[in-house]
């Protein structure tokens, strides 16, 4: 049974309880919508100030929605459009502090102030986007990217 983790302690030894829970969370299950749908929960509720937690997957050349927590979304982003199609496109995570200086910013969600996208790459072919939203600029730092790098890292062992 899980219950909801007061975290402790600098950000950093948070994140790195959370990478653990992923971990254990997703042990022995197969089932990806499962996967992502219990990483974007326990994202949600770890991460502070956020509107938005999901993920996209790649379908014939777009983006396409996928387990997410927060409002209704954009179904399909083609690549390289937006904050999301960018990261796929440059396969590179995207750390944006306003998304309104973004260019081609796609607003699935007018609250929304700053976003991070972590692209997922399987086996050298893109998978999806980590995408997480917040309603206040400059949400996310250089410690929040490397983490949500390896909370994707993570995820992918049990893809």
């Amino acid at each position: 049974m899980f219950e909801v983790q007061s975290y402790t302690g600098t950000k950093s030894q948070s994140y790195e309880q959370l990478l653990k829970q992923l971990d254990s969370l997703l042990e022995g299950e197969d089932s990806v919508t499962a996967n992502l749908a219990n990483a974007s929960a326990l994202l949600n509720q770890f991460l502070d100030n956020v509107n938005w937690v999901g993920f996209y997957t790649m379908n014939h050349g777009e983006l396409v929605l996928g387990p997410f927590q927060g409002l209704p979304a954009c179904v399909k982003i083609p690549n390289g459009k937006g904050v999301c199609g960018t990261a796929t496109q440059e396969r590179a995570t995207q750390l944006v502090p306003d998304v309104h200086q973004f260019p081609g910013h796609i607003a699935c969600d007018a609250q929304s102030q700053s976003e991070i996208v972590v692209p997922i790459i399987q086996n050298d072919e893109i998978f999806g986007v980590l995408d997480i939203d917040a309603p206040i600029k400059e949400r996310f730092d250089e410690t929040d990217q490397h983490y949500l790098e390896q909370f994707v890292e993570t995820l992918k062992k049990h893809l």
